[in-house]
C-alpha cells in the first residue's frame, strides 16, 4: 500500500513539475520564434503576395471581404492594391502615402509617419516590427502547419490592442495577420501566395494622381492609422 502511494505522489508531483515547465518552454519558443522573424526579415528584401482579407466590424457584426495583392520592398516601400469591388490602391514611400478611390474619384495624401510605427497593421505584415522589444509574444499553438504568436504591445495604440500572426516554423514568414483595434474591430489578413525577393519594378512605388480626380493634401494633419489598410 505504501508503495503505491509513493508512486501515486511521484506521479503527481511529476504532473506538477511539467505543468511549471510549460510556460518558461512556451516563453523559449516565442523568444525563439520572434528570433526566427527577425533574422528572416532581415535579410528579405522583397516580397510579392496575394491576400484575402476579412474586416469585422464588432459593434454591427458586418464582415467584409476583400481582395489583392502586397508589393514591399526595403527600408518601407509598398503597395497595396485592392480588386473589385472595393478598388483601392495605397502606395507608401519614405516621403508620403497616397490612398487612392477609384470609385470616389478621390486621392488622400498622408504623411509617412503613419505607417513607420512598430505597432502598425503593415510593419506587422511585413515583419518589421521589433517583436521582442515593443510586444510581449506568446505561442499559441498551430494551425494548418503553420505556428500562431499572439502579439500583446507593451503600449496599445487605438488601432492595435493585440494582434495574431501564422508564421512558417522553418522559414519565419508570415502568412497570416490579425489585428484587432480598441473597439474589437478585426483586419484579417492572408496571404495566398507569397513569393520572397521577388523582383518588383520601381514604378509600382510611384503613383500620380490620375486627370480630374480630386485630391485631398493631409501630409501635414495628425491622422490615425485605422483609416489605412481596412
Amino acid at each position: 500500500m505504501r508503495t503505491k502511494t509513493l508512486t501515486a505522489a511521484g506521479g503527481l508531483l511529476a504532473a506538477l513539475l511539467l505543468l511549471l515547465a510549460q510556460p518558461g518552454a512556451c516563453a523559449d519558443d516565442a523568444v525563439r520564434y520572434a528570433d526566427l522573424i527577425r533574422t528572416r526579415y532581415e535579410a528579405l528584401k522583397s516580397f510579392a503576395a496575394d491576400f484575402e482579407q476579412t474586416l469585422t466590424h464588432k459593434e454591427s457584426g458586418a464582415v467584409e471581404k476583400r481582395k489583392g495583392r502586397l508589393l514591399f520592398q526595403k527600408p518601407l516601400l509598398i503597395r497595396w492594391q485592392t480588386e473589385k469591388p472595393h478598388e483601392e490602391t495605397l502606395v507608401v514611400t519614405g516621403k508620403e502615402i497616397w490612398d487612392y478611390l477609384p470609385d470616389e474619384d478621390i486621392a488622400y495624401r498622408y504623411p509617412p509617419n503613419l505607417v513607420q510605427d512598430s505597432r502598425s497593421i503593415i510593419q506587422v505584415l511585413t515583419g518589421q516590427s521589433a517583436m521582442n522589444r515593443d510586444f510581449d509574444v506568446k505561442v499559441a499553438g498551430r494551425e494548418g502547419g503553420l505556428v500562431r504568436l499572439l502579439l500583446y504591445p507593451h503600449e496599445p495604440t487605438p488601432q492595435m490592442v493585440e494582434a495574431a500572426i501564422w508564421v512558417e516554423p522553418e522559414t519565419g514568414y508570415i502568412r497570416r495577420a490579425d489585428i484587432v483595434d480598441f473597439y474589437g474591430n478585426a483586419n484579417d489578413v492572408r496571404f495566398t501566395s507569397f513569393r520572397p525577393d521577388a523582383r518588383v519594378a520601381p514604378s509600382e512605388f510611384r503613383f500620380t494622381p490620375p486627370a480630374g480626380v480630386e485630391v485631398e493634401d493631409r501630409i501635414d494633419r495628425t491622422i490615425e492609422e485605422r483609416e489605412l489598410f481596412k
